[in-house]
């Protein structure tokens, strides 16, 4: 229930926005790579979308919202346990919801750093997401980005971390 409110949030947030100048919104598509997990079989890789918002200002640093939900697809159907036997669930799919801050050094390159809720696996958990983007184009119409994801506490019992290093394009809706 907490999923759908807060999508459902942020769905009326940015459609508030459309018009407005002040904002700059994209929406992309991602390739995820799992960097270590106690369950990195099961969910070696994943796809997604996502929206990304950003406050526009004067200044080099910039408010942004992450917003991404991703599936990961593959599966080697290998039952992972705890020490005590109790069975590991495996990331089927994930759901981002990030804040934090961009930096423009030029025109054409960014570095942020968001933070948040992410809802992995069925819990809710912290993560966090430093990248580095870049514009393709001078007008900023298709940007492309590299991030890196780390949801703490991913295990109930082990209480092991995940990771995985992202790989976005993304097109400005307004």
């Amino acid at each position: 229930m907490r999923k759908i409110s807060i999508l459902l949030l942020f769905c009326s947030f940015v459609h508030c926005s459309f018009g407005q100048k002040k904002l700059s919104t994209y929406i992309s598509m991602q390739y995820n790579k799992t960097l270590y997990d106690l369950t990195k079989g099961n969910n070696p890789w994943g796809l997604g979308f996502g929206v990304q918002t950003v406050f526009k200002s004067r200044s080099v640093f910039k408010p942004i919202i992450d917003l991404t939900g991703d599936a990961y697809l593959d599966d080697d159907k290998v039952l992972r346990t705890d020490s005590s036997g109790v069975p590991l669930n495996d990331v089927g799919g994930m759901i981002n919801f990030f804040a934090g801050a961009s930096f423009a050094p030029a025109k054409n390159l960014f570095f942020s750093f968001v933070a948040g809720p992410g809802f992995t696996g069925g819990q809710l958990r912290f993560g966090i997401k430093p990248s580095v983007g870049f514009y393709f184009s001078g007008n900023q119409k298709w940007m492309g980005k590299i991030a890196y994801i780390n949801i703490f506490n991913r295990g109930k019992t082990t209480k092991e971390d995940f990771g995985s290093l992202s790989f976005t394009v993304g097109r400005k809706l307004f």
